[in-house]
């Protein structure tokens, strides 16, 4: 067994844990953990002074006044990085019935439970948007509303203008800088997947190209419109569009459609040289796409996701299979097989919730079909225990590889790195308290997400995050939320430029 078994071996005497009754303090001691980077592990104490990590060393003494968390046999781990949320950040709104029920705040709430420090979310900006209004806009309402930490993604939508009129401002390099010195440094999602792009697509590769001119990273949901539009209509001349159940989902997005526009995604990377990053990959196919292009050098970035990790394409056959319903489906065994062999071989560079908390009740709803279903799954609270468990302890991949697909290589693609993503010296006290040997059946009543219920229930889990700790704030300790509205920040991120990310294994 890798290492990680054996020091879990090594807890079996217990670990106890002392929890601070406070919420931030002006000086935090970590001790008897063993920190857990991307690049290896080191037993010490950690010292947090307001929101910064100032010492890590042996029996670092306390300061006056300081607090402490005895955390013996726990690892610690870097804040998670959740790249791909869809969480509305003006709570004012209230959520139709039938769709997302989760905000910034609920599905805040969440992410701390699960160790996710700080979250990647999509916010639409209008093509006559200014850029700087729209940044001032919603970081008010983040720092006016979040409990995790945001930074933001620009959703675009380009448009092709009759000839002799203005051009679409979000075609124009002038916007892009704006943005990006704001720090919103990452457009999407970027939808391949919808009749507008193929319809628009001058102005989106103009888009692709100044953005990624002015250090933005273009961020794209890769399956390709014709072919799914075409894929649903023969499913439609079946039994009198009998075949358009839910249960036919996989078939309604086939695989090439993928697979087609992931290279089209390639060729804009080589074209452009601007960095494209691939959300949600799903597909064996696509990936050898991914690597080939990486292996050539060219800046292309890849994102999976939950779903596709712990489930397959069976799910659909299910009496709950609108559970799993979410683009790009669930694939056979295969493809999940490798996906889990390309994080540990470094091809996948993140992972991405793509958390939409529709109810349970409205992802049953009998009377969906592919033409009117509701699309997403609620897994921002339980994908981390499930990747440690499904992952780490079943030897798929080592906890290191965990801490470079859940945080690290996040922090270095968006320009956070070191702010997030390491624990070391100078960096953002983002840190999770982590107990591999404690065990859970995940259920639907301990969720925070107004999703109401977990799309793991009854599954088993070894390890669970036990204290979240944002900023040096303690936000989540024992099943309680201790963050208030308005305690999270806007990270900006810094101008893409190229990371050193682990070369590629064969």
């Amino acid at each position: 067994m890798r290492k990680t078994v054996m020091f879990l071996a090594a807890l079996a005497i217990g670990a106890a844990m002392v929890r601070p009754s406070a919420q931030q303090q002006p000086e935090l001691i970590i001790r008897n953990g063993l920190i857990v980077n991307d690049s290896g592990r080191m037993a010490a104490d950690v010292r947090i002074r307001g929101e910064q990590i100032v010492e890590i060393g042996s029996r670092l003494a306390a300061g006056p006044g300081a607090r402490e968390i005895d955390a013996s046999g726990m690892f610690l781990l870097p804040g998670i990085i959740d790249t791909h949320t869809h969480l509305p950040v003006d709570v004012s709104i209230a959520p139709n019935p039938k769709g997302n029920q989760d905000n910034i705040i609920t599905g805040g709430q969440a992410a701390l439970a699960g160790g996710i420090t700080l979250l990647g979310d999509f916010i639409g900006i209008r093509n006559d948007d200014d850029p700087n209004a729209y940044a001032d806009r919603n970081i008010a309402l983040i720092q006016k509303n979040s409990l995790a930490d945001v930074y933001i993604h620009a959703s675009v939508n380009p448009v092709d203008v009759p000839k002799g009129s203005p051009p679409d401002p979000l075609t124009q390099r002038k916007t892009f800088d704006a943005l990006a010195a704001r720090g919103i440094v990452s457009t999407g999602e970027d939808f391949m997947a919808r009749e507008s792009y193929d319809k628009n697509s001058l102005a989106w590769i103009t888009l692709f190209r100044v953005s990624g001119e002015a250090g933005v990273v273009s961020m794209i949901h890769a399956e390709d419109y014709s072919i799914m539009a075409d894929a649903q209509r023969m499913l439609g001349m079946e039994n009198g569009g009998a075949a358009l159940t839910l249960k036919n989902f996989g078939k309604s997005a086939p695989v090439v459609a993928e697979v087609l526009a992931v290279q089209r995604s390639v060729a804009i990377a080589e074209a452009t040289g601007s960095p494209i990053y691939i959300l949600h990959t799903t597909s064996g196919r696509a990936l050898k796409v991914i690597e080939d292009a990486q292996r050539r050098g060219l800046p292309v970035y890849c994102e999976t996701r939950p779903w596709n990790l712990f489930g397959t394409e069976q799910g659909y056959q299910k009496p709950d299979g609108g559970i799993y319903v979410g683009g790009p489906p669930l694939r056979p065994k295969w493809d999940q097989d490798v996906i889990w062999d390309d994080i540990r071989r470094g091809v996948i560079h993140t992972i991405g919730t793509d958390h939409t908390a529709f109810s349970k009740e409205t992802k049953l709803d009998p009377t969906q079909t592919i033409l009117d279903k509701r699309m997403g799954q609620n897994t921002l609270q339980d994908y981390p225990p499930m990747m440690f468990s499904e992952g780490v302890m079943k030897d798929r991949i080592t906890l290191e590889e965990m801490v470079a697909v859940t945080s690290t290589n996040a922090a270095k693609i968006f320009g956070m790195y070191p702010r997030k993503g390491v624990i070391q010296v100078g960096s953002d006290a983002d840190i999770v308290v982590w107990d591999p040997a404690k065990k859970k059946i995940l259920n639907d009543k301990d969720q925070f997400s107004k999703a109401g219920y977990s799309t793991y229930a009854g599954k088993e889990v070894t390890g669970l995050p036990i204290t979240t700790i944002r900023r040096g704030e303690v936000v989540y300790d024992n099943g309680k939320i201790l963050a208030k509205p308005g305690s999270g920040k806007f990270i900006p991120g810094n101008k893409f430029h190229r990371p050193t990310l682990r070369p590629l294994e064969d």
